[in-house]
């Protein structure tokens, strides 16, 4: 089977245009999450979310184009954009062409689109309807737009796994290039939901955090004082090849991918399994898949999104596949402190953090931690940023309806 590495990452988020701001951002511990600007807030209770701040679709996507897209699809377009030219991926011949695909997750797909239809529908009658409104809205123009815009002709599709849909299609995209199906794939995930039904309906749910006045303090995963998680958008991409493709084009190697595990709870609508069982044998799965022991595991990018439940499952579930190892040289951090819940972009996103950790060695903190729940009892790395050599990193996403995913990053070592 092939190996497959990591040659070009993008990413749009709550802390960052690009891939460099956001990393940097992080590093330094400086949070995304303020007011919400994105729509009136009178009358819901959750005032606050991730935002994108200061996005300009315009400056890297026509007038004509932008018409067909919503919000969410605009993000992976520029996204896509910045992971390809920072991988160099040749897209020349109809041959690079269709061996090259494209996978984006997506949670819930165009609600910005969705609810101005619906608007137009009730104001003005189903004759002002725009021709637009159905391809904005369907989750699997992401993928279709950057696949379009580029000139991608292998497999092009979108999976809907909620929280994990990012991550699974870096996992997915993994699996048609290792079996020698693809040379190459753009993967990732995207997601815009800070919007009246995508924020009201998570308050109706009570998940959300309702610390308004504290905004850059809401999302607080592990500790004590966390009440539910913070609405943020975004995007994350990466392009993936085969090893032996980046070595002859010569190019720039982030990392390895080296396992890929998912599983189902089968268990609650919105609650993770007892102990995080269903999560342990995600992360099971991608340490057998690489063939590669828990102790040499130096990282782990928590799913971590600050709910009551969910931190103390995923601790737990931790604790049982690390064995030792979790109290003793392993490091956990939720990046989801700094810019909310990307919903089904965080996978990806976070899985660029991952590859970008094992580049440079510097690892982000879980910042908000300021008296730990006593059920999380791990080293999350809290407050401040450390460096390490990272041989291995894992990212955890898991999703309602019991989805799990896992994903193990590694030093590509020839």
């Amino acid at each position: 089977m092939e190996r497959v590495v990591v040659t070009g990452i993008g990413l749009v988020t709550p802390v960052g245009l690009d891939r460099e701001s956001t990393f940097q951002a992080l590093l330094e511990g400086r949070s995304g999450v303020g007011p919400i600007t994105l729509f009136d807030t009178t009358g819901f209770r959750v005032k606050i979310a991730g935002e994108v701040k200061g996005f300009d679709a315009a400056a890297h996507i026509s007038v004509k184009k932008r018409k067909e897209m919503d919000r969410f699809t605009e993000f992976a377009v520029v996204a896509a954009k910045e992971a390809l030219a920072d991988s160099g991926l040749p897209l020349e011949t109809d041959e690079d062409r269709e061996e090259t695909g494209c996978f984006i997750g997506v949670g819930l797909g165009g609600l910005h689109s969705l609810e101005k239809t619906k608007e137009t529908l009730l104001e003005k009658g189903p004759g002002r309807i725009s021709p637009y409104s159905i391809p904005s809205i369907i989750a699997n123009l992401a993928a279709g737009q950057v696949s379009m815009l580029n000139g991608l002709k292998g497999p092009s599709y979108c999976n809907t796994s909620a929280c994990s849909s990012g991550a699974h299609a870096i996992g997915e995209a993994f699996e048609w290039i290792r079996r020698g199906k693809v040379r190459a794939m753009v993967a990732g995930g995207a997601e815009a939901t800070v919007t009246p039904v995508g924020i009201g309906g998570f308050e109706a749910m009570m998940a959300l955090s309702k610390r308004n006045e504290e905004p850059t303090r809401a999302s607080r995963p592990f500790d004590k004082g966390r009440d539910g998680f913070v609405s943020g958008e975004g995007a994350g991409v990466l392009v993936l090849e085969s090893l032996t493709s980046a070595l002859k084009r010569g190019a720039k190697i982030y990392c390895e991918i080296t396992g890929y595990g998912a599983s189902s709870d089968a268990h609650h609508l919105t609650q993770p399994a007892p102990r995080g069982e269903g999560a342990q044998r995600a992360m099971r799965m991608a340490l057998r898949d690489a063939a590669i022991d828990a102790s040499a595991i130096g990282y782990v990018n928590a799913h971590g999104t600050s709910t009551p439940v969910g931190d103390i499952a995923e601790t737990q579930a931790i604790e049982a596949i690390f064995g030792s190892h979790a109290h003793n040289g392993l490091w956990v951090s939720s990046t989801k402190s700094m810019m909310g819940h990307l919903l089904g972009a965080a996978g990806a996103v976070e899985s660029a953090i991952c590859a970008l950790a094992i580049a440079t060695g510097r690892i982000p903190p879980t910042i908000n931690l300021d008296d730990p729940d006593p059920a999380c009892t791990l080293d999350y790395v809290p407050h401040t940023a450390r460096e390490r050599q990272l041989d291995h990193a894992l990212n955890n996403s898991f999703g309602f309806g019991g989805t799990n995913c896992s994903l193990l990053f590694s030093r590509v070592v020839r």
